[in-house]
This record gives C-alpha cells, structure tokens and sequence, in this order.
C-alpha cells in the first residue's frame, strides 16, 4: 500500500494543489486545514508523514509538532513561509525532519517527501547486529534505541544520526559527513545537525546518560563510551 501523507495547510487552493500532486506521485493523502483538526486526523489516520504548515489557524504547526512528537517519531517535514534560519532551527529542535520554504515549486516539496521517506524506510533495511556504546544500545532493525532498557524517543533523523556516530564509536564526525549521512536528499544547513543532535543529547540525559555524545570543537561530533 502507498505511504499515506497528512497535508495540514490552511490555504485551500495551496492544500489543493498539494494533495494532486501527492495523489500524482501515488501517494495517498488527507487534508486539514487547522492545527485542532490536524490532530484529531493524525490520530485517527496515523499517517506515515505530515506535511505541517507552521501558521494555521487555533493551533500552530509548532504546537501540532510538539503533540505529535509526545506520541511517535512520525516524519514530519515543515511548511514555513518564514526565511529565518533561526525559525527553521526551532521546528527541527522540536522534532521537524525537514522543512520547506514558501513560496515552492509543488515538485520540489514532493521530492524532499520521497526523501524523508526512503530515509526512514532505509532505516529498517539496515544491518540486523545492534549497536552498543557505553549504555546506548541501537537496534537499526527495530528502529529502536534504548538505554539500560529505557527506551528513547528519537525522531527518525535523530536516530540516523546516532546510528551513524554508533557505528564508530570515538570516531569525530564533521557536520557535513553527518548531515550527508542523514538528510543526503535535503539543502539544509549544517546547523541543522546541531538541532538534531541537541534533540537527542536532551533524550540521553533525560535517561541518565552525561556525557555520551560529544561535541568535538572545531570538527563535529562523536560518540565516546562513559
């Protein structure tokens, strides 16, 4: 079956224009047009991506983001008409997978979701063998990452990520291998990774883990058992 995609957009003929050329692409799609409805259909459709308009009306995308996020790691890619970077780095720190600038070509932002998905898809298709630093233990086949048993919640980019750093524990990583690593499809900037991994420094700690993953000055980042 076709990956199901939620377009949550407030303007009708840009919702419109979406959902065809998601239907083109062979996907299915469902549409809201706030950010209350956009939930109350995430929930009920479980959707395998959201395409989340951040200005929408009740409830912002940001606020749509952190509730979906409080219940999975969904691949959600961003719909912002703002330019600033810094507004951008605030939805990938909540969890985005990606974003897109208005105004777009509908084409462009049906290649970024076929990105993301084969992302997440590639995920599954990894090696079987889980990998172990330290008390992290990342299960590419389960898409699972737990420590002592605990399991944490990490978005789909933030698990590439550490699955990345996993495989060679004490190895530094520039930012630019990592964001090739992780979003080879996307034209973000390397201060996404910062986001990324920020998200899942804040998910280790939260499990009791200090120390773990490394910002390595002037490089980048690694792994380091504690």
């Amino acid at each position: 079956m076709s990956a199901l995609i939620l377009i949550v957009e407030d303007e009708p003929h840009l919702a419109e224009v979406l959902e065809a050329y998601a239907r083109q692409e062979g996907f299915r799609s469902e549409r809201a047009a706030d950010g209350n409805a956009a939930l109350t259909l995430y929930r009920a459709a479980r959707p395998d991506l959201v395409l989340l308009d951040i200005m929408l009306p009740g409830r912002s995308g940001l606020d749509v983001l952190r509730a979906i996020r409080a219940e999975s790691a969904t691949p959600v890619i961003l719909v912002t008409a703002r330019a600033e970077e810094s507004d951008q780095i605030v939805g990938l720190e909540l969890g985005a997978d990606d974003y897109v600038v208005k105004p777009f070509r509908p084409r462009e932002v049906m290649a970024r979701v076929r990105a993301v998905l084969r992302r997440a898809s590639a995920v599954l298709e990894a090696g079987e063998t889980p990998l172990r630093v330290g008390p992290l233990e990342i299960d590419r086949r389960a898409v699972s990452a737990s420590v002592l048993g605990q399991v944490l919640q990490l978005t789909p980019t933030e698990f590439r990520l550490l699955s990345h750093l996993a495989a060679a524990p004490g190895r530094a990583y520039s930012r630019q291998e990592l964001l090739e690593a992780a979003l080879p499809d996307s034209d973000a900037l390397e201060r996404v990774v910062d986001a990324h991994l920020a998200g899942a420094r804040r998910k280790l700690e939260g499990a009791g883990v200090n120390g773990l993953l490394q910002t390595v000055r002037g490089v980048g980042y690694r792994l380091s058992e504690v």
